[in-house]
C-alpha cells in the first residue's frame, strides 16, 4: 500500500544507485555526477531514512514476495500443483544450480544484507534524536535478519557478512554453518525488539513492529526446534515470544474473506495482520511499486475489467478434502467457479483438479492494469500467531495439550466455521486430544489457513515430513483424475531439494563457497 513504497519508488534514485553502485567507485576515474558515494551520503536523519527504504526494497521484487516466493518456490509443497504443461524450474523440482531464480533470489537477498549494512555502519553519522536512531537500527538489524532467515531456511549455512563490502555478492567469505547463522538472526531480532516501535505507533503494517519482530521471531525458534538443528529448548523461547504478541492487543478479524480483500483494497487491519509486504501502484503511475500478487494466483481469466490472472497454481484433491463442507475457508481459498468472459459458472462436484487457488481476488482491487497489482502479501498474521502458541506450548510441554493451546487453535478453527471467536462451540472446538493427536491435526490446520502463504513447505521441512508427504502426493496423483502433468513435483522431488544449491555463479565468483549435498 501506499505510505512506504511510494518512498521506495521515489528514492530509487538515491538510495538505490548508492547502496547497490558502491563498487563502482573508480569507474572510468571520474566522479559520478547522478548517484552519491556512502562517503557523501547518509549525513541527515532524511538521507539515513531515505537508505532504510531502501533495505525494504527487495521484499516486493520478483525474487522475492512479488513472484519466486509467493508463486515459484515449491507451489506450497502439497497443497497445489503447477498447472502448466509444459514446465521446468523450482516449481516442479526441474533445476539446477545455474537456474535463474535461484540465482536472482539469493543475490537479491544479500542486497537486502548489502544495503542493510550500509545504513548500521553509517547510522551514527547524522545529528538525530537517541530514539530516532534506535528506531532505524532496529528496523534494519531485523530486516537483514529476515534475508538471513530466507537464505538459511532455503540455502543452509550460508556466509554471515555485517559489513558494507565492495560488491553485495562477490564478498569472498566462507559459509557459516546453519547454527550459527541461526544465532546470529536471533541475536539481532532480539535486538531490534528493544527498538522498534509498537504497530500502534507505526501505523500500517508495511514497516517492522514490535510485534513482527516476536511474531518472526517465533517462527524463527520454530524453525531451530526443528530439522536440521532439533533444538528442543527452542520451542519454550517460542512460545514466550508468541504469547507476548497474544498479550499486545491484537485479535482475529471475524470474517475470513475480508483480510484478503484488505490487502486488495489498500486497507490496514492492524489487530489480524502484523507485517506485510507492500505494492502500491499499477505500473502505470510516474512511481510505482507494483506486483504479481493476484496475477499469477488467482482465477484464470483474460478479462482486464475482472483483473487478468494466468491460474498457474491449482490444487489437489487432498488440499480440498482437508477442509470440512461448511468450512468457509474452502470457498475463499480454492475456487468453486471459473470464467466464462466475464460470467463464473460454477466447477461440478468431480472437477476438483481443475479449481484455482483463489486467495488473491482481483476483482476486489480499486484500480486494475493487465499485469500488475498493488495487492499486498502477508508476512505474519495473527492466527499464525494463534497456531504458532499452540504449537509451541504443546511441544514445549511434551504432554496433552493444555487448555490454552486448545483455546488458541479453537479461536482459529471458530472463525473459519463463522462462528464468534471466542463462545466455545462443541460442534467445531477440539478437546481431548493426546499429543500426537494434537500435534496432526496443528499440522493440518496450519495448511487450511495459512495456504499458499509461503509457508507449507518450510514447516514440512522443519517437521522432518516434506519428503514423506511430497512421495505419497506422488501416489495420490498417479492413480487418476489429475492432468498427467500435475504429479511432476511429486515425482521429481528428491533429498536434495531440502535446500536449494548454491548458485553455479556464486560458486564460481567465490571460491571459498561449497556445494550443497546432492548438487
Amino acid at each position: 500500500m501506499k505510505t512506504l513504497h511510494h518512498k521506495i519508488a521515489i528514492s530509487t534514485c538515491t538510495a538505490i544507485f548508492c547502496l547497490f553502485f558502491v563498487g563502482c567507485k573508480n569507474f572510468l576515474d571520474t566522479k559520478p555526477s547522478d548517484f552519491y558515494s556512502p562517503e557523501e551520503y547518509y549525513n541527515t536523519e532524511a538521507q539515513l531514512n531515505t537508505a532504510l527504504v531502501g533495505v525494504y526494497d527487495p521484499l516486493g521484487s520478483s525474487e522475492l514476495y512479488s513472484y519466486n516466493i509467493s508463486s515459484m518456490f515449491g507451489t506450497e509443497a502439497d497443497e497445489g500443483y503447477y498447472n502448466r504443461s509444459s514446465a521446468e524450474g523450482p516449481q516442479i523440482y526441474d533445476f539446477t544450480s545455474a537456474h535463474t531464480r535461484i540465482r536472482t533470489t539469493w543475490q537479491k537477498l544479500y542486497q537486502g544484507i548489502h544495503r542493510a549494512n550500509l545504513v548500521l555502519a553509517n547510522v551514527n553519522k547524522p545529528e538525530m534524536s537517541t530514539s530516532a536512531r534506535n528506531i532505524i537500527i532496529g528496523e534494519a538489524k531485523f530486516l537483514r535478519a529476515f534475508y538471513y532467515f530466507l537464505l538459511v531456511t532455503n540455502w543452509g549455512g550460508v556466509p554471515l557478512v555485517t559489513q558494507p563490502t565492495e560488491s553485495p555478492i562477490d564478498n569472498g567469505v566462507a559459509r557459516n554453518t546453519d547454527k550459527e547463522v541461526y544465532e546470529f538472526i536471533l541475536a539481532e531480532m532480539k535486538e531490534a525488539e528493544a527498538k522498534v516501535r509498537d504497530i500502534e505507533a507505526v501505523g500500517n503494517a508495511g514497516r517492522v513492529n514490535k510485534s513482527a519482530v516476536r511474531g518472526i521471531l517465533a517462527r524463527v525458534c520454530l524453525h531451530m526446534a526443528g530439522y536440521p538443528l532439533n533444538d528442543h529448548s527452542k520451542y519454550a523461547e517460542a512460545r514466550d515470544w508468541v504469547k507476548k504478541v497474544m498479550d499486545s492487543g491484537h485479535a482475529l478479524n471475524p470474517d475470513y474473506k475480508q483480510i484478503f480483500i484488505n490487502y486488495a483494497q489498500d486497507k490496514y487491519d492492524l489487530k489480524e495482520s502484523i507485517w506485510e509486504v507492500e505494492f502500491w501502484g499499477n505500473g502505470s503511475d510516474t512511481y510505482s511499486e507494483a506486483g504479481w500478487i493476484g496475477v499469477r494466483l488467482g482465477v484464470a481469466t483474460s478479462d482486464v475489467t475482472l483483473g487478468f490472472r494466468y491460474g498457474i497454481i491449482r490444487t489437489t484433491e487432498k488440499y480440498y478434502h482437508l477442509f470440512e463442507d461448511s468450512d468457509v475457508r474452502r470457498e475463499w481459498t480454492i475456487a468453486p467457479y471459473k470464467y466464462s468472459g466475464k460470467t463464473p459458472v460454477n466447477h461440478g462436484p468431480s472437477d476438483i483438479y481443475d479449481r484455482d487457488i483463489a486467495k488473491w481476488r482481483r476483482e476486489y482491487e480499486l484500480d486494475k492494469s493487465t499485469s500488475l497489482t498493488a495487492q499486498n502479501f502477508p508476512l505474519l498474521r495473527y492466527s499464525d500467531v494463534l497456531l504458532m502458541y499452540a504449537e509451541a506450548e504443546t511441544m514445549a510441554s511434551n504432554t496433552a495439550p493444555s487448555p490454552q493451546a486448545f483455546e488458541a487453535i479453537n479461536q482459529v478453527r471458530r472463525r473459519a466455521f463463522a462462528l464468534p471467536i471466542h463462545t466455545p462451540d462443541p460442534m467445531v472446538d477440539l478437546s481431548g486430544l493426546d499429543h500426537e493427536q494434537f500435534m496432526k491435526v496443528i499440522k493440518d490446520e496450519r495448511s487450511r489457513e495459512l495456504g499458499f502463504e509461503g509457508l507449507r513447505k518450510h514447516d514440512l521441512i522443519r517437521w522432518g515430513d516434506f519428503l514423506t508427504v511430497m512421495k505419497d502426493m506422488e501416489v495420490e496423483l498417479s492413480i487418476g483424475g489429475a492432468p498427467s502433468f500435475a504429479v511432476w513435483a511429486f515425482t521429481n522431488v528428491q533429498p536434495k531439494h531440502v535446500l536449494f544449491p548454491i548458485p553455479v555463479r556464486e560458486m564460481a565468483l567465490n571460491k571459498q563457497l561449497t556445494q550443497n549435498p546432492g548438487w
